[in-house]
């Protein structure tokens, strides 16, 4: 009896949940999907490319707005348990308040490390091949940065000229063995600079040890400097950002490849940002559903459903907001970044046990 009543629970719960997740699923496609035809109504592709790439892109996004699925597919299952006398009928067979929580919770929280596992790399992958495809199509990229195993690919559009840069790998603020040609607008060479190092703090590089070829006459001339500048639209901020795609990231290749990562050229910051916000997901999970339960059962009484709606929605608000004021908080170095992540769970932990305590004397 025991494993039949655990059954029904479960499959009612995770039947909900998936209703909502694709419920999101399409509410997120049709979003998406004029967006993608604002994009595409200029390039002559098939119909049916921007509606694939909006299918592809959607799970990602589904993926961090779990949490708040999770909470709303959890509070409708309890309250549609609570009017139909099912809760009461639980009660009946000894499930109790807290061991109906446990179990939903426990549910909740292995299908946040099932998601990490298995579902985190598929979304990955998706993402990587959205941005790649769009990058393909796009006729405005006037300038392109690449990471290859072949090190660090830069190139710019000037007013007169086309400048390609390469560098074997970031250090610091700094570039190793950088190469700089400067094309004319028949993609000619006008000079080729190559330097052992440049500080790309700013937008005005310095370049160490600089040698620069030109060529006059089918002949290079060489000329050597100490130091010499030039001008670009990149830094190292601005580069560095153009790597901080969380949804290319999957959670086995950042724990898995953490130092690979790191001699890439990913910010040890960022990297330790998105390991953690990944790692907060089973537990996010966990809490949500937990508050879901103690909202649903605090009370048997059918009047109640507006208030814990209402309950529910501020609830998922004020959670979203102080997820991103903590972030915030954690970017700016006003607190520990890795504290920053897992603040809203703490608050969260605080908030279910307090909860737990009332509905366990019930």
């Amino acid at each position: 009896m025991n494993k039949i009543i655990l059954n029904y629970i479960l499959i009612n719960f995770f039947k909900s949940f998936f209703v909502f997740v694709l419920i999101f699923y399409c509410f997120g496609i049709i979003l998406n999907l004029f967006e993608e035809i604002e994009f595409f109504k200029n390039i002559d592709v098939n119909i049916l490319t921007p509606l694939f790439l909006t299918s592809i892109f959607i799970p990602s996004m589904i993926i961090k707005i779990l949490p708040f699925i999770i909470f709303i597919s959890c509070m409708v299952f309890m309250l549609k348990s609570r009017n139909n006398k099912d809760l009461l009928t639980l009660k009946v067979f000894g499930y109790s308040n807290f061991k109906i929580f446990f179990i939903l919770a426990s549910a909740s929280f292995i299908l946040g490390w099932f998601i990490l596992i298995i579902a985190n790399p598929v979304t990955s992958a998706m993402s990587k091949y959205y941005e790649k495809t769009k990058s393909g199509y796009s006729r405005d990229i006037d300038h392109l940065v690449t990471y290859t195993k072949n090190g660090l690919w830069i190139k710019e559009n000037l007013e007169s000229k086309q400048r390609i840069i390469s560098a074997s790998k970031p250090n610091g603020f700094n570039l190793e063995d950088v190469t700089i040609f400067h094309l004319d607008e028949n993609s000619n060479l006008l000079e080729k600079i190559v330097s052992e190092n440049a500080n790309i703090k700013d937008n005005t590089w310095i370049l160490n040890n600089v040698k620069i070829l030109v060529p006059i006459n089918g002949i290079f001339e060489l000329q050597k400097f100490d130091q010499y500048q030039i001008e670009s639209i990149y830094n190292f901020e601005k580069i560095n950002s153009l790597f901080k795609n969380f949804d290319t990231l999957s959670f086995p290749d950042v724990v898995l490849n953490y130092q690979k990562l790191l001699n890439y050229g990913y910010s040890k910051n960022f990297l330790s940002k998105s390991l953690h916000s990944m790692l907060t997901l089973p537990f996010f999970l966990f809490f949500m559903t937990a508050l879901a339960s103690i909202f649903a059962m605090n009370s048997l009484k059918k009047s109640d459903n507006f208030k814990l709606i209402i309950l529910g929605l501020i609830t998922c608000v004020s959670t979203f907001y102080f997820k991103d004021l903590s972030l915030a908080l954690g970017q700016t170095g006003r607190i520990s970044l890795i504290l920053s992540v897992w603040s809203p769970i703490i608050v969260l932990s605080l908030f279910a046990f307090i909860g737990l305590l009332q509905i366990n004397e019930k």
